[in-house]
């Protein structure tokens, strides 16, 4: 597969074309970035750990049924993926309160939800990314139709119940995750992005002791440490 020109530059993947038009290169960047990007580093090593965790992770999924864009791993830091049109809403699971959650209802840090949480944010960073409800992206335009928002939100549900069990067999909470959709040439919605400790919160079972992107937002260090750490647990 040929890597052609690149058609997309996000905070945390390149994206290149290539001589087949329904698939793509993603490759990962070792930058970090937190609260809308004001906060930016750069951690040698991390992109290929996220390439390496997402998919484990993604070959987790699709081996209980779950769509995925993911075709195969290229190289440490690049995958081949379906061509999709990404969904411009973040899915966001919570199992744990923290982070975002306890600012906005003051729910006390580490409380575990009566029920897995999903919330939607529309993908837009001149906006901070704000929540919305199912009647907002009905009326922006953001999913097709009530029907997309189910799928999205029945899938996400789907998604916490495989990783929150595997994460626990571990020694890891998964407290909350973020995940994106796309849609495909045939119009099949997808699992898209990737599911890796930059979009998730890890925890230690016994300590609780953060192994994710939080060590970074929350100048703990050891960044790379901990993305070895959950790497390695994964192929435990």
């Amino acid at each position: 597969m040929q890597k052609r020109e690149m058609i997309y530059e996000g905070k945390g993947k390149k994206m290149y074309s290539t001589d087949d038009s329904n698939l793509i290169i993603a490759e990962f960047k070792d930058d970090l970035t937190a609260f809308n990007a004001q906060k930016r580093g750069n951690e040698a090593g991390k992109g290929a750990l996220n390439n390496k965790i997402s998919t484990q992770i993604f070959h987790i999924l699709q081996e209980k049924g779950i769509k995925t864009h993911l075709v195969q791993t290229l190289s440490d830091t690049e995958q081949l993926i379906k061509k999709v049109d990404i969904i411009p809403l973040e899915v966001v699971v919570r199992n744990i309160a923290t982070g975002s959650l306890t600012k906005r209802l003051g729910i006390k840090e580490g409380i575990a939800l009566p029920f897995s949480l999903v919330e939607f944010y529309y993908k837009n960073d001149e906006l901070n990314d704000p929540i919305v409800t199912d009647e907002h992206c009905i009326a922006m335009g953001l999913v097709k139709s009530e029907k997309d928002l189910d799928i999205l939100r029945h899938t996400a549900r789907e998604i916490n119940a495989i990783l929150y069990k595997f994460f626990e067999s571990k020694g890891l909470k998964l407290v909350d995750f973020k995940v994106e959709f796309g849609v495909d040439a045939d119009g099949n919605i997808l699992l898209a992005d990737e599911i890796s400790p930059d979009s998730c919160r890890f925890w230690d079972s016994k300590t609780n002791e953060k192994l994710d992107k939080d060590r970074f937002r929350q100048g703990i260090g050891e960044v790379k440490v901990a993305y070895e750490e959950v790497l390695r647990r994964i192929l435990s």
